[in-house]
This record gives C-alpha cells, structure tokens and sequence, in this order.
C-alpha cells in the first residue's frame, strides 16, 4: 500500500501527465486542423490556375506549353502527379514526383499514388462580333495529393510531446522524492512517538526534540506540549468521571420530572385550546347580538313615537307608511342576526361540550366537520385563508368526536399559523374517503412546506418554527398522541418545500374499546 508521500508523487505525476496530454491533444488538433487548412487552400490553388492557364494551351495542342504549365504546378512536394487528358486523344501530358523526388514525365496511363482530384478544362473563345461564346470543354485535369508530408508532421509532433512529458515526469518524481523527505522524516518521528504515547502512556514516553525553527518544529513542541498536560488531564477526568456518576442520577430525576411537566403542558394545551374556542363564541355572537338589540332600540323608539302620535290625535299616513318601513327593516335585522346567532350556539354547544366530556358516541361526519371548522371562524376570518371540505356524506363514526374534534382543529391552525404568512391568500382542504371499516382523513394546504429537516420531527414534542411567537410544539405532538392511542389509527406527512404539506390519517369508523386492540391497529396500519 502506497504512503503518503508515494500517493503525492504519483498524484503529481498523473496532474501534470494529464495536463500535458490535454494540452499537447488540442496542440496536435490545432497543428492537424492547420495543414489540413493549408493543404485544401494549395488544393483549390492549383486547380484554379491549372483551369485558367490550362484551356488556351490545349486548345492549340501546344503539349510544350502544357508541359511547362504542369512542371510549374509541380514545385510543392504535396503533389505527387498532375495528368491533362484531352478529349480525343486521352492522355495529353503528365507529370509524376518519383519516391526520391525527382519530377519525370508520364508516359501511359498507369495507376498513381495519393488522392485525386479531378477537374474539367473549359475554353472561352469569343465569336466574329466579339461575343463571348459557350464555354467548351477541351479536356480534364487530374491531380494526385499526397497526405505524407502532413502525417509525417503530426507523427513528428506527437514524439516530440510524449518525450516533453516523459522528461517532466522524470523530472518531477526526482524533486519531489528529494523535497518530500524534508517533510516526511520529521513526521516518522512525530508517528513513532504518537505510537509510544498511544501504546506505552504518556509516563514512559521521552520528549521529542525540538530544535527545528520551521512549522514541523512548532509541530513537535505541540506534540510535547500534549504529552504534558496528557499526565494533568487523567487525573481530571477521573475527578470528572465521579461527578457524572453524580449527575447521572440527577438527570434521571430531572427525566421524572421533565415527564410529568410535559403531561402538564398537553392538557394545558387542550384546556388552552378549550379557552379559545369559548372566546371565539363570545365575540363571534356579539355582532349578531349587538345588532339586534340596535336594531329592537330603533323599532321601539318608533313605536313610542307613533302611540304618542295617536295619543294626540294627529296622526298621519306619512308617519304610518315610516313606521312601517322601520319596523320591516328592524323586525328583518333583528330575525337575521337572531338566527346567526343561533346557528353559531348550534355549530359551538356540541363542539364544547364533546371536549369537555370526551364521550364517546356515534355521528354523521361531514356534518361534524363542518360545525368543527365554523367553530374555528374567529380565527379564520382574521386571514386570508379559506378552508374546503370534501367528505361524502353518510359516513358515521362510533368513535371520540371531542378527541376528533382536537384533532380537526390542532391540524387546521397548524396550517394556519406555519403554512402562510399574514398576508398571504391560501387554501386548506380536507378531504375524506372511506375504506371499508377505516376513513382515512387528507388535511393539506398550498403553503410554504415543511423544511426536510423538520419532517421526521414534526410530531415530537416542544418541537415549533414559532418559538418565541406563541408556538409551544405541542398542537402535532397532541394530534400524534390522539391518533395513534385514542383512536388506534395512524398519522404521516408528507412536503415538498414552496409546495405545502399534507397530513393523512387513517384510523377505523368504530374505535377499538381496549387498549390492546388500538395499539395492534396502530401498529398494522402505520
């Protein structure tokens, strides 16, 4: 197995390997793309002036001309032959690079060497008038390139960059085997005497020397430093060691106590919860209530005006036609806002009394929802929330509607008070759908979603996003608490950040009536 230092090495060596490799790769890239460049413009370079000087030449059948035109063309060593061909006779005039480079004419049409390229050799003459005429096609040229000179450039490339790398590898191995041991020798000695500390105690162990005056010396006088406070720091820990014996057994206390505290605080909860709903009663019926007693003050004052009117005999039909209109109106206010209040009497008197009482008995469940939820219109209508309700009707409980009730209500204004902030509009929905003999109960909401730190704690006690604010963490920890022992059901949640959350419960339509059978429920259905 490598050390250290043969790990940094080899490290060093793959890097700059690396690097030279990458950059010599696009360096050859670049060099290749380069002659490629080069060779296509000498390519269409030839050609075009083959076509220019070329046409006239064969036209007159001047093979002189032709000659020299070609041994012209043939002074780059890319081109290994150029060959005219005339249309009636074939194999005008050629020229061909020998291996040793020599330039000797072609006398037959033999196979050449390299890439073709072939192009026609069109004459333009101009007519008796001076009018240019239809191009003819007097012949064709062919040119063989040869690809050696740009291989054998690459080739010479890539052997020239594979030594450059192989000299810096070389190099760079040997100064850092001379420049690491500077290093690794100091922390041999400082690994030697760490092993003596770990293996034999800080009492048979010598001091390093520390006479170096770099940073491995002030390495070392640390290591020193260490092993004297080592001898002091044992007899601390065995003085510590007693006082946690001590502590432990506080703690434990401190646990009993912590335990009945926090039995305290959940029914204080509840009780807290009880409390709100009584002053949402209170000041939801004082509108109602206050408006109807204005508007009975009002009747009666115009009913007092019109016995006095007849009393004295005057009397008229505008102050009957008035009268009229104000009694209608008054008797019409007073009967809306006596009937609201009643209704909200109604939606509360059950919702009250099933918490104080803890009951059990069956009920319709929608309808039971909704007197829950108009229970919580205090606090709603403070918001911008608004709550929907899907539930068939017809499903009926044998069960804890004060229990259920907690649980409605703990979830609902959870979502209210961390789903959304003040301002913000918002929809919470709860939704119901019967499964054979258990319902199970959807509570979401489109809000700002849980953090996925927070999920797996949700429904642990004193755990809040409030604290500070009115939050005590206990409203999930009550719902959990209910759900799971009470109803021997089941509660999970799931959120996307930005997207909301939402709560699913599942518990049975008749709730076991011994605690052996909640608790194998629970466990079955969580």
């Amino acid at each position: 197995m490598f050390g250290i230092q043969g790990r940094l090495t080899l490290l060093f060596v793959v890097i700059v390997t690396l690097v030279l490799g990458i950059s010599g790769t696009y360096a050859q890239y670049s060099l290749g793309h380069e002659l490629e460049v080069s060779s296509q413009r000498l390519r269409e370079g030839v050609l075009t002036r083959l076509q220019t000087s070329l046409p006239s030449a064969l036209w007159d059948l001047d093979k002189a001309k032709v000659d020299n035109i070609v041994a012209a063309e043939m002074m780059p060593p890319e081109l290994v032959s150029i060959r005219v061909y005339d249309t009636s006779v074939g194999l005008f005039s050629g020229k061909l690079r020998n291996e040793n480079g020599t330039i000797t004419s072609i006398e037959n049409d033999a196979a050449v060497g390299g890439t073709p390229v072939v192009a026609d050799l069109a004459y333009r003459d101009s007519g008796a008038a001076g009018a240019a005429l239809k191009p003819v096609i007097v012949g064709r040229v062919v040119v063989n390139f040869s690809r050696a000179q740009i291989d054998a450039t690459l080739a010479a490339e890539v052997r020239r960059k594979v030594t450059e790398v192989l000299l810096l590898d070389l190099i760079l191995v040997a100064a850092l085997a001379l420049s690491l041991r500077i290093v690794f020798d100091p922390l041999k000695r400082l690994r030697d005497g760490l092993f003596d500390l770990a293996t034999r105690g800080s009492d048979e162990v010598e001091e390093l020397p520390d006479s170096r005056h770099d940073e491995l010396g002030e390495v070392i006088r640390g290591f020193n430093a260490i092993q004297r406070k080592i001898k002091s720091n044992i007899q601390r820990i065995r003085e510590a060691e007693d006082e946690a014996r001590k502590s432990a057994q506080a703690t434990a206390k401190a646990m009993d106590d912590l335990r009945r505290t926090q039995e305290s605080l959940l029914q204080a909860e509840r009780l807290a919860s009880l409390g709100g709903l009584v002053a949402g009663v209170a000041h939801e019926i004082n509108t109602p209530v206050g408006i109807a007693l204005t508007s009975a003050s009002v009747l009666m004052e115009a009913t007092e005006k019109v016995q006095a009117s007849v009393q004295d005999g005057n009397i008229k039909k505008s102050d009957i036609t008035r009268y009229l209109e104000t009694a209608s109106e008054s008797t019409r206010l007073i009967m809306n806002n006596a009937y609201r209040a009643a209704h909200l009497i109604h939606s509360f008197k059950q919702i009250a009394v099933d918490q104080v009482s803890e009951a059990r008995r069956r009920f319709e469940l929608r309808d039971y929802i909704n007197e829950v939820v108009s229970s919580l219109q205090p606090k709603l209508k403070k918001t911008r929330i608004t709550v929907d309700i899907a539930c068939p009707p017809d499903i009926m409980l044998d069960s804890y509607p004060g229990a259920l009730a907690q649980v409605i209500t703990n979830l609902t204004l959870n979502c209210v008070e961390h789903a959304f902030e003040p301002e913000d509009e918002g929809r919470i929905t709860i939704g119901v759908a019967q499964q054979g003999d258990w319902i199970e109960m959807q509570v979401t909401d489109n809000g700002k979603g849980i953090p996925p730190d927070m999920l797996d704690k949700v429904f642990d006690p004193f755990v809040t996003t409030r604290r500070g604010q009115g939050g005590t963490g206990l409203g999930l920890n009550i719902v959990f608490n209910l759900i799971a022992k009470q109803f021997g059901g089941s509660i999970t949640v799931s959120s996307v950040l930005g997207q909301g959350a939402s709560f699913v419960l599942r518990m049975p339509c008749v709730t076991p009536a011994d605690d052996t059978t909640l608790h194998a429920d629970a466990r079955l259905h969580v």
